[in-house]
This record gives C-alpha cells, sequence and structure tokens, in this order.
C-alpha cells in the first residue's frame, strides 16, 4: 500500500459533515466505525499525532486516546514513519483472514 500524502480526499468521511467526527461520549463510537471502513486511516492518524489535533475523532481514535498514545510514546519523531510502516504487515495480515 502506497502512502496517500492527499489523504482528506480519499476519507471515507470526506462528505460527512464536522458535527459527525466532532462529538462526545457514544457517539464517538459511531464515529470510529465510520473510520474502520476507511481505506487513508494511518495517514489521518499520523496527522492527528504529528500536528497534536486535540479535538475529534482521527484515524478511528478519539483525543482521549490519542492523548494516552502521545504519552506512552513521548520520544516518536515521525508518526507518519511508524505507521506507514506498520501498513503494509496490516494489509498482509487483511489478506490472511480474508
Amino acid at each position: 500500500m502506497a502512502w496517500i500524502d492527499d489523504w482528506a480526499a480519499s476519507a471515507a468521511c470526506k462528505d460527512v459533515g464536522p458535527d459527525a467526527l466532532f462529538v462526545r461520549g457514544a457517539e464517538q463510537n459511531r464515529a470510529k466505525q465510520l473510520c474502520s471502513t476507511c481505506k487513508v486511516r494511518s495517514e489521518c492518524l499520523a496527522e492527528a499525532l504529528e500536528n497534536q489535533i486535540e479535538w475529534g475523532v482521527w484515524g478511528g481514535m478519539t483525543e482521549r486516546e490519542r492523548r494516552a498514545l502521545l504519552r506512552r510514546r513521548p520520544n516518536v519523531t515521525s508518526w507518519r514513519a511508524i505507521l506507514q510502516a506498520a501498513q503494509p504487515a496490516a494489509a498482509r495480515a487483511d489478506v490472511a483472514v480474508g
């Protein structure tokens, strides 16, 4: 899988209003379900982590989940590099399961 720099144009949420992604409580689970079908989930998540975006569901993670991840891995200099490297392994796992 190639990394898509212009990921927003390919996002599963591109036609969904921002009110669906900047939600609280149980509504976050609905937003995360939309993310689970997205082919640019890693790119979206990398954007949020690298820019420390505080609000909304990005790449299938809530703001609380992203903050916890950033606390656990404070020395990461490139989330893009980590998530991009993980993509081929995830794709192989999908093929093996499917």
